[in-house]
């Protein structure tokens, strides 16, 4: 049985759209694509090998899929160890308009019990189901409860606009925090396990 985890890139406002390139994606507007890479550096990359090293299959949205697709097939490396899993392992793709995927191997989950489907493509995981960028799927898992840990970069940039990762109106939640690091350019990145509707209280007089 597998593990269901989620990797995301966030500014210190929350947003996640369009992290990779300035053209990436400009819905609703959206003219601040492309503000990772001012920011990468060594100590992110190191993270991120040490996190595709623990995939056993992907569960991504079209869009990033895509992106993904007309990327990492030209930029095959044994050695990488992300184009290495990107190009080998399973990519499941939660699409009602995706068909036929052409970077495979791949599966489309596109049935009325898409719940149930990453549920079984989770327990048929060895090592982590694992989710990347693929804002509106990372919502709709959170908000049913199956993301089991989540790994945040915060980047050192706000924006005050953009698509958020916990959009108003997501389930209150309490999380566990389990591993923390910084690297040299700013970047936080934490390591969080859910655990349950968070608490409320107040302060004793």
């Amino acid at each position: 049985m597998g593990k269901l985890t989620l990797t995301t890139f966030l500014t210190l406002d929350g947003v996640l759209q369009a992290p990779g390139a300035r053209e990436e994606d400009d819905s609703d507007g959206f003219a601040y694509g492309g503000w990772v890479a001012p920011h990468a550096d060594a100590g992110m990359q190191e993270f991120m090998g040490e996190v595709f090293g623990r995939a056993g299959a992907f569960l991504l949205g079209r869009r990033t899929y895509e992106i993904f697709a007309a990327y990492w097939p030209h930029h095959d490396d044994p050695a990488n160890p992300i184009a290495h899993r990107l190009n080998r392992l399973t990519k499941y793709v939660a699409s009602t308009t995706l068909k036929e995927p052409a970077w495979g191997p791949a599966a489309v989950l596109d049935g009325e019990q898409l719940q149930a489907e990453v549920v079984r493509a989770k327990d048929a995981t060895e090592g982590e189901l694992q989710v990347h960028g693929s804002g509106r799927l990372a919502q709709w898992l959170l908000a049913r409860d199956l993301v089991e840990e989540l790994n945040l970069l915060l980047f050192p940039v706000f924006l005050g606009a953009g698509r958020r990762l916990f959009p108003t109106g997501c389930l209150p939640t309490a999380c566990e925090l389990t591993a923390s690091r910084t690297t040299g350019s700013g970047i936080a990145i934490h390591t969080y396990r859910p655990k349950g509707r968070a608490p409320f209280q107040d302060f004793e007089a």
